[in-house]
């Protein structure tokens, strides 16, 4: 992992790209390069097989990661996986924050997979237990810490 003072992004955003990449995320990404806020945004649509090398390495070279989650966040194995590694991250190194959003979804959907968050059914035949495993918990830890909840306008 990077050193803590080495680290070359100042956010990493996380996101399920036909959600919110034209809205909200758009929107969020150049409110904080306005700011001079250096964000890594992942811009290939191209999505299927394993996470690419470069990308794991933009999380672990981020301190902060936004995670956005919304209505179809958790249909996608790719920002499950991304998730789990930002959580790795966060548990491991002193300096990656991980801040939630919960875009037009229910933190309580997240934390306890129900709606659009219910893994096992979708993923029954296409992830092993143990990897749907990791992404639930994931997705409980996430939704447990302190963000944003736009359905509500509040922090939580």
């Amino acid at each position: 992992m990077a050193s803590p003072s080495r680290k070359k992004y100042d956010v990493f955003l996380n996101f399920r790209g036909p959600d919110t990449r034209l809205t909200f995320t758009s929107h969020l990404y150049k409110a904080l390069n306005d700011k001079k806020i250096n964000t890594y945004i992942d811009n290939r649509l191209d999505r299927g097989g394993e996470i690419a090398p470069a990308l794991l390495k933009a999380i672990e070279e981020s301190k902060i990661s936004v995670i956005i989650f919304s209505r179809h966040y958790a249909t996608s194995s790719w920002c499950l996986d991304e998730l789990v590694h930002i959580l790795k991250c966060h548990e491991t190194n002193d300096a990656a924050y991980v801040i939630p959003i919960f875009y037009k979804i229910k933190p309580s959907d997240v934390r306890f997979q129900k709606g659009y968050y219910e893994l096992e059914e979708r993923f029954k035949d296409r992830a092993k237990k143990e990897r749907r495993l990791k992404w639930k918990d994931a997705l409980t830890k996430a939704s447990n810490l302190f963000g944003f909840d736009s359905s509500s306008n509040t922090v939580r």
